[in-house]
């Protein structure tokens, strides 16, 4: 029957038919679309959590055909490191690369991996995070309303200021040194006669350059990644701290995914992970030169001794709040690696 002998109603079944037809194949373009992943760091697109998120993403999107797409959002544009951990609690945010600093606020488990002078080298700290210690205590994550999906990692930290060289640590005497919302690390800076300040990392760099505080403290790759030299003239090579970095996803995501899918999630965080440290790594090795061509007064050659003698009041702090069992299996998980 041609288009012109059609009557009234079968043109209005046509109609019907073909809107039909659209609309279905409206749903099922709708059911396939891809769902966004919103991953959050507050570091710059050029750092080393960037080159982490970039692996997340294209692990995670090769994996899943497609399924799911990445997008980053990098120097603290979803917020500060506690906040976007608020954010995967729920659900405003997706993935979060960050330090452990803010962590034990949530987690205060986590708090152990902080104590200064715990690790003594990359290798031993990176060898307890990926045993299953390690494991053990990303899994404690799940009791907070969160998903510890891989350790990854900052580096040593070190101190930067804008007032002197330090040696000891009666140089670092009066300085207004902003540490990480982290009652160990401050209490651990308090003891050698700095003032600790906490402060969000994005307020950092304008904190630094408007004389709110004197210095700071992070490891070469953060050095680096924000142009701390900018703002900073010494650089002391004190690694008093080891700082992890975690991976985070948020449950309300997570849980709701097949096997398959949140095993798309683990491999896309292993990636994350491995290319982070090899950055770290790189950064290491060639970092302070850099940070030396742009002006920092670096000092190299410090005996650690005082320091660590001087910030031993921190394993007190920790231990009388939460025990000595969670420092001990570290302890002893490290002299094995």
């Amino acid at each position: 029957m041609t288009k012109q002998h059609m009557t009234p109603t079968l043109k209005r079944h046509v109609l019907v038919a073909a809107i039909s037809g659209i609309a279905t194949a409206g749903i099922a373009l709708q059911a396939h679309a891809a769902t966004e992943v919103n991953l959050g760091h507050t570091l710059s697109s050029t750092s080393h959590y960037s080159v982490g998120a970039d692996a997340f993403k294209e692990t995670l999107e090769r994996l899943s055909d497609g399924e799911f797409t990445v997008t980053e959002h990098t120097s603290g544009s979803l917020g500060g490191e506690r906040e976007m951990i608020e954010g995967l609690q729920i659900g405003t945010v997706d993935v979060v690369i960050t330090s452990t600093g803010p962590l034990g606020n949530f987690v205060p488990e986590s708090y152990v991996l902080d104590l200064p002078f715990l690790f003594e080298n990359y290798d031993q700290a990176r060898c307890v995070l990926d045993s299953e210690l390690g494991d053990e205590l990303l899994e404690k994550m799940g009791e907070h309303d969160l998903v510890g999906l891989a350790w990854s990692e900052n580096g040593f930290r070190h101190l930067t200021n804008s007032q002197r060289e330090i040696a000891t640590p009666a140089d670092a005497e009066g300085l207004r040194v902003r540490t990480m919302e982290n009652a160990v690390h401050q209490e651990a800076f308090r003891q050698m006669g700095a003032r600790p300040t906490p402060m969000a990392f994005p307020e950092l760099f304008t904190a630094l350059q408007q004389g709110t505080v004197d210095g700071q403290e992070n490891p070469i790759t953060v050095i680096v990644a924000t142009n701390f030299w900018e703002v900073q003239d010494y650089l002391s090579l004190t690694g008093h701290v080891y700082s992890p970095a975690i991976v985070l996803g948020s449950p309300i995501l997570l849980d709701g995914l097949s096997d398959e899918e949140r095993g798309w999630f683990m491999e896309a965080a292993a990636a994350s992970a491995q290319a982070t440290r090899e950055e770290v790594s790189r950064l290491e090795r060639e970092g302070v030169a850099l940070l030396e061509e742009n002006g920092m007064t670096v000092k190299t050659d410090i005996d650690i001794a005082p320091f660590q003698e001087a910030v031993q009041p921190a394993y007190e702090i920790f231990t009388s709040e939460y025990g000595t069992e969670m420092l001990e299996r570290v302890q002893e998980t490290a002299s094995g690696c």
